[in-house]
């Protein structure tokens, strides 16, 4: 609309106590709490619109979303008062302007996610990694990682009925490196498919512990059955981290 100006919203949040990003009927959210926030801080209402959709107790340390507003400047004093209506488990650290067309979900060219894995019971890493008691051969699950970067076809790894017109995914970089904890997973991709993430990380376990081999991964890609592939890993271990537009 002529009359409103477009920005977005930089934040990160941790997922546990959140049924996922988006609203739905009879559940709390990030995009509910969110849009209450600053429709009360700006006193109108507003209605953001995210990058993607995470899952309930999924994290993100990055996730964009963009929202119109019908004041021009925002106000010095916009960040530390939005965030004092947030809760803890929520963090605004950016507003950007931007063009009128500008699309939080749409003009994203890369999304990155990490997967993690500790070994031993930590309670301070409760609700912020998988334990897991069996030990993984990591070097067969970088072997397996390596061929997801010669398929684009992840119907197997997604949940059906997802409304999307193409399960065709360009990933960038997938790979495990020893932490301090543990391992963790990294993946980047063009685009995301619902559940993806999880079920490739519970393939990669099911090779990690021997039950598979790594050169399974293609036959699994090929077969595109989603029950071919892993179990979905708990959701506590997942976090979005890192969004890319060639405008921010």
């Amino acid at each position: 609309m002529a009359d409103t100006h477009r920005y977005f919203i930089e934040l990160s949040y941790k997922g546990t106590k959140f049924h996922g990003w988006q609203i739905q009927p009879n559940a709390i959210t990030v995009q509910e709490v969110l849009d209450k926030a600053l429709s009360t801080f700006f006193r109108q209402k507003i209605e953001t619109l995210g990058c993607g959709r995470t899952d309930t107790g999924v994290h993100a340390s990055q996730f964009f979303t963009h929202f119109d507003l019908s004041i021009q400047e925002i106000p010095d004093n916009a960040l530390a008062s939005i965030n004092s209506l947030l809760p803890f488990d929520i963090a605004v650290q950016r507003l950007i302007p931007t063009a009128h067309n500008a699309h939080a979900r749409f003009d994203a060219t890369m999304r990155s996610y990490e997967y993690r894995i500790h070994f031993t019971k930590n309670p301070f890493l409760n609700e912020f990694s998988w334990l897991l008691r069996d030990r993984l051969n990591i070097d067969a699950m970088n072997q397996a990682s390596g061929e997801l970067l010669n398929h684009t076809d992840f119907s197997c790894f997604s949940k059906s009925n997802t409304q999307v017109f193409t399960n065709n995914c360009k990933i960038s970089r997938a790979e495990w490196l020893e932490s301090e904890n543990g391992v963790v997973f990294y993946i980047s991709a063009d685009r995301f498919l619902r559940n993806m993430v999880r079920a490739i990380v519970g393939t990669m376990v099911e090779i990690g512990k021997g039950k598979l081999a790594p050169e399974d991964i293609n036959r699994i890609i090929q077969s595109k059955n989603r029950s071919n592939a892993g179990a979905s890993v708990p959701a506590c271990g997942l976090y979005l981290t890192g969004i890319k537009y060639p405008y921010i």
